[in-house]
């Protein structure tokens, strides 16, 4: 605080130096601005990082898409220290560059900084919605079902990109026109219903047997249902096969 008034004393004229004053002062600025890192340069690291983050993302693993990457403005006001190294991006978050991101953007130089940049990256993919309303229990057939583009950041319970991961399977849920329709949404159909009639198959030793029964259960392939031989009128468990086919272990 003593410097000030000292200064000045050593000048016979101190109305010389009130003048000059606002020169110093705007020509201080100049250079704090020339040797500051600018809003508008984080931005244009970050929007090149995402973009190459997506590109390697989407060809490791074998992703058919297109994205749109936008990086949220900065407070123009903004100004850091120029870095006297290159500056270096990473992801924070999430773990992979899609939906709403923030990027950690770091200066290793001899004066660090770091700043983290928010934005969103939008991939559009072709995904599986349904055609029109669909209630509970419908099983899905191909005039049920089409591909639509969607932004599957967006899709936080999943998604299908083919008709065949969905056709044959039973809605656990009523769907509204064109609704993305998620993993959990589906269930196997039942391949056997109570009171079908079913051939029953057993094997042991290389030798295979087969028997009619009727199905005391509904079932899906892949479950145990309750089945009746009809010859010997004993009810065994067998592993459903396919429509009509049960399985028995011997």
């Amino acid at each position: 605080m003593n410097i000030t008034p000292t200064v000045f004393r050593r000048f016979k004229k101190p109305w010389l130096i009130r003048a000059f004053l606002p020169a110093f002062w705007a020509w201080g600025h100049l250079l704090a601005a020339q040797a500051a890192t600018l809003p508008e340069q984080l931005i244009d690291v970050t929007q090149q990082f995402l973009e190459a983050a997506v590109d390697e993302h989407l060809q490791r693993g074998g992703i058919e898409g297109r994205s749109l990457v936008e990086v949220n403005r900065l407070d123009p006001r903004l100004r850091l220290v120029a870095c006297d190294s290159p500056l270096i991006a990473r992801l924070e978050s999430p773990a992979q560059p899609i939906g709403r991101v923030t990027v950690r953007v770091q200066c290793e130089g001899s004066r660090p900084w770091t700043v983290f940049v928010p934005g969103q990256v939008r991939l559009f993919r072709e995904v599986v919605v349904a055609n029109r309303p669909l209630q509970r229990l419908v099983v899905l057939s191909a005039a049920d079902l089409s591909l639509a583009e969607r932004d599957v950041g967006q899709l936080s319970q999943g998604y299908l990109t083919q008709l065949d991961q969905a056709l044959g399977n039973k809605l656990t849920r009523a769907v509204i026109v064109d609704q993305v329709l998620a993993p959990s949404f589906l269930q196997q159909a039942e391949a056997v219903r109570r009171g079908d009639q079913v051939m029953i198959s057993a094997s042991t030793g290389g030798i295979s047997v087969r028997m009619p029964g009727e199905a005391l259960m509904d079932g899906a392939p892949g479950q145990q249902i309750r089945v009746k031989n009809l010859g010997s009128g004993r009810v065994v468990r067998a592993r459903v096969t396919g429509p009509g086919q049960v399985e028995v272990n011997m």
